[in-house]
């Protein structure tokens, strides 16, 4: 495919180029291991220069005609529209990505995009009544001035593009370095779209880097003033002790430990429905993905018995069959992680009720019956495993969903949408839907968690929020008299 061999190169000053590093990373397609392309990553030194030039292009791109910065978001999102064909081959290839998942993805790329093409005409300032005589006081919103961006394996295109696009809009140079596993669909296949829709050279760097090499640097980097991180706790932590130790913002969006509650009265079959496309949508691999699946004891045989059946329905495979809907893990590591996890949930206590099969890095489904306390329960699996719990009440039911340090999003089964509504509150959780499953994502609705799971909102108005700052100027029209 000819866009692999655009795309493979570091994106730095408006110029296509290798890094400076002496190491390089194969991307291969994670389903049948074939290498896609080689990058010539990038070094402390690369870091630096994409840094400086975001700060030299930023100050002019901010005070760029809003007219103008909308009209740029605007035609990337009929550049995506128009190479959708080669946007999806590339995500199915670089990702493992089933054909329904990767057009779901550029579904929500073009989606925030035309959301944050309003952004520019929302940069309203306000005028607020001043206790002082004589005193207008004057509250502007403004552009944070850069942002690193730094994007997960999974959802890569979206997870950079929920950033990247609302950055840009509001007027902020951007800095991203994307997974290196998909530094394509995470990254550089960004820089091609908004190149190709007139972004000024300099606004948006591609950087693809490996730790080992860069260190903190990226994100202890003295110029942006925002990190947005999309991936574990454990390094969402870390890199919020960095930042605060810098006074940079933060957005985190960190990992998940989602419940599916199913109450005594809900209509099992849609709740089926609901939790097998949430568990197994992109084979478990999404931050929203259900985790637990918490059933009234009433009705748990019958639930366990049809989920089962539905998940033994799933086709598995390569993912370049259009109709295949569970393909390869990102990698052998995942794999591993995973079947020790289902081995140490069965020492446990834990059943396996539906035992699936591995083929190279695809797995089929497994599901578990047991309690909150199992390591499949404890753990996310970002995986295609699903447990199912017994609960003997609806306070059973939100005391298990609430026992995990994570709070991303949830699901509710009943029929009454008011009692869903009202289990629903009671949640710890950023995000819940009521007769839905976990997996949702709106371009104008506040995304995020709780607790472990993050800080900071995406969408709409909370990402105007997020990538801005608001400056208080005070004009004194008349003369103000001092005690001294």
């Amino acid at each position: 495919m000819a866009f692999f061999d655009i795309l493979n190169k570091q994106y730095i000053n408006g110029k296509w180029r290798d890094g400076k590093s002496q190491k390089k990373y194969e991307v291969t397609n994670p389903y049948n291991d074939d290498v896609l392309t080689t990058f010539q990553l990038s070094t402390k030194e690369d870091i630096q220069e994409a840094y400086e030039t975001a700060k030299q292009a930023q100050k002019a791109w901010e005070h760029t005609n809003p007219f103008e910065r909308s009209n740029v978001m605007e035609k990337a999102v009929s550049v995506m529209k128009d190479k959708r064909e080669e946007i999806i081959d590339l995500i199915v290839q670089e990702t493992g990505s089933s054909h329904i998942k990767a057009n779901v993805e550029l579904d929500f790329c073009i989606a925030i995009t035309r959301e944050a093409a309003s952004f520019p005409m929302r940069m309203k300032g306000d005028l607020v009544p001043s206790l002082v005589p004589g005193k207008e006081n004057r509250v502007y919103r403004k552009a944070l001035g850069v942002v690193g961006v730094i994007s997960p394996f999974n959802f890569p295109m979206y997870l950079s593009m929920r950033s990247v696009a609302p950055a840009i809009a509001v007027g902020n140079g951007v800095v991203l370095k994307p997974d290196e596993q998909t530094a394509m669909s995470g990254g550089t296949i960004l820089a091609k779209i908004f190149e190709e829709a007139g972004l000024p050279p300099g606004v948006l760097q591609v950087t693809v880097a490996s730790i080992d090499e860069i260190g903190d640097s990226f994100v202890d980097h003295p110029i942006p003033r925002l990190i947005s991180f999309t991936g574990s706790t454990a390094v969402g932590r870390h890199i919020g002790e960095l930042c605060g130790r810098h006074i940079k913002k933060t957005a985190l969006e960190l990992g998940g430990n989602n419940a599916l509650v199913v109450l005594e009265d809900a209509d099992i079959e849609k709740a089926v429905n609901s939790a097998v496309f949430g568990k197994f949508m992109h084979n478990g691999q999404i931050c929203m993905a259900i985790n637990r699946i918490i059933v009234h004891d009433s009705i748990y045989k019958e639930f366990v018995d049809a989920f089962v059946e539905k998940a033994r329905t799933i086709k598995t495979g390569d993912p370049r069959e259009t109709d295949t809907m569970i393909g390869p893990l990102i990698n052998q590591a995942a794999v591993d992680r995973i079947l020790n996890e289902i081995e140490e949930a069965k020492k446990q206590g834990a059943n396996v009720v539906l035992e699936g099969e591995v083929e190279g890095k695809v797995m089929s489904p497994y599901v578990l019956t047991g309690t909150n306390e199992v390591a499949t329960a404890q753990r996310e699996m970002f995986g295609p495993v699903a447990t199912i719990i017994p609960v003997k009440s609806e306070e059973e039911a939100i005391q298990t969903a609430n026992d995990t340090p994570y709070g991303l999003s949830g699901a509710v089964h009943t029929k009454s949408i008011e009692k869903g509504v009202e289990v629903a509150q009671q949640l710890e959780t950023g995000m819940v839907h009521v007769n839905d499953q976990s997996v949702n994502d709106e371009p104008l609705i506040a995304f995020g968690g709780e607790k472990d799971s993050g800080i900071g909102r995406f969408g709409g108005e909370w990402s105007l929020e997020e990538f801005t700052t608001t400056q208080w100027i005070s004009a004194q029209r008349e003369s103000r008299e001092y005690p001294f």
